[in-house]
């Protein structure tokens, strides 16, 4: 059987990026155009960053991906819109922001008032978890664009967050830290081009599967855990933390968009368990593959000075969070794992 990678399902992480970089370069040109405030940190870390007066705000936008598409699937949509706001804050946290305010954006093929209402609910539960309000949105009615069920549609948001201190750019990180991994509730909102391509090609979702403890379905529709509550705890706390990172989409490999002038070496990641361990089994995947692709089972790293973890760690079991040291930081650049029994460079 052949081994299935992110890009043989039709996702090019390289490709992604080297796009991304070109947008950048071109979007860099705006930042002189502003009549009010200045740019502080635009394209490349998790949120852009704008000085107003003596205010600094953040802004990130982000969407649910194909895991919408599971949602039409199961004709279940009360909580893909917690998946859109936790895609959001859970990255404008990553800069040191507090989320304020969020919109969002929902295109369908057709009106259907009970689809959007479920959304909303969706969208109310994020927002009270993030403890911020929504404030507006557009929804758009596009049966040429959207194709599909009657169900079909997508959806994104955009958040607002205000920087209370200093941003957290990851500047401080150094050699001796150490990189403390957050428990993900599942998949989270990324990588569904694979997991569908690997699971729904052998069951249907209404299907048991040996290492899933509920159905495909409701498995691939486990909402994005969000963060906030105890990131801000953290921040309220003035416990050192010199880095955030929300694993979405490339996983780990993502780190270095902190700081490239250090190596993250990650010799403590969880093995593959649940619907982790069932898309490797299924989909013949490689290792290293399944570490640069899925969370695996770690949303949120957490890099600070060593003195600091044991604080970091009981601050996300006050939430019912697990907490636990996955890697630490040394000299060098990259990130190298231990999978398997070997070390290697993701």
């Amino acid at each position: 059987m052949k081994r299935l990678t992110y890009r043989d399902a039709g996702v090019d992480v390289g490709k992604i990026r080297s796009a991304q970089k070109s947008i950048g370069d071109i979007i860099s040109a705006t930042h002189r155009m502003m009549s009010t405030g200045k740019v502080l940190s635009g394209f490349g870390h998790y949120a852009g960053l704008i000085r107003i007066g003596s205010q600094t705000l953040a802004l990130h936008s982000d969407g649910v991906g194909t895991k919408v598409l599971v949602a039409q699937l199961m004709n279940k949509f009360d909580t893909v819109g917690i998946d859109c706001v936790a895609m959001n804050v859970n990255d404008v946290i990553c800069v040191g922001a507090k989320p304020v305010a969020f919109i969002d954006y929902i295109a369908l093929k057709q009106a259907n008032e009970s689809l959007i209402e479920d959304i909303a609910r969706g969208l109310v539960e994020g927002a009270r978890q993030s403890r911020m309000a929504i404030v507006g949105g557009e929804t758009a009615v596009l049966p040429d664009l959207i194709s599909g069920e009657e169900n079909a549609f997508d959806l994104a948001g955009m958040v607002l967050g205000i920087v209370e201190k200093k941003p957290l750019l990851g500047s401080a990180i150094k050699p001796g830290d150490v990189i403390l991994g957050v428990e993900s509730s599942g998949l989270h909102s990324n990588g569904y081009t694979l997991a569908r391509k690997v699971l729904l090609s052998k069951y249907s979702v209404d299907d048991n599967a040996e290492h899933l403890v509920q159905t495909v379905g409701e498995e691939l529709l486990v909402p994005t855990r969000i963060y906030v509550k105890p990131v801000m705890e953290l921040f309220k706390k003035k416990i050192a933390v010199h880095g955030l990172a929300n694993i979405t989409g490339g996983s780990f490999t993502k780190l270095p968009r902190l700081n490239k002038s250090v190596q993250y070496s990650l010799d403590g990641l969880p093995a593959p368990t649940g619907i982790f361990r069932q898309i490797q089994a299924d989909g013949n995947v490689e290792t290293a593959e399944m570490y640069r692709t899925f969370n695996m089972g770690i949303g949120m790293c957490v890099i600070a000075p060593k003195a600091s973890a044991e604080q970091v760690i009981r601050t996300f079991a006050r939430h019912r969070m697990g907490c636990r040291q996955i890697g630490t930081v040394e000299k060098g650049a990259g990130v190298t794992t231990r999978l398997e029994g070997k070390k290697q460079a993701l």
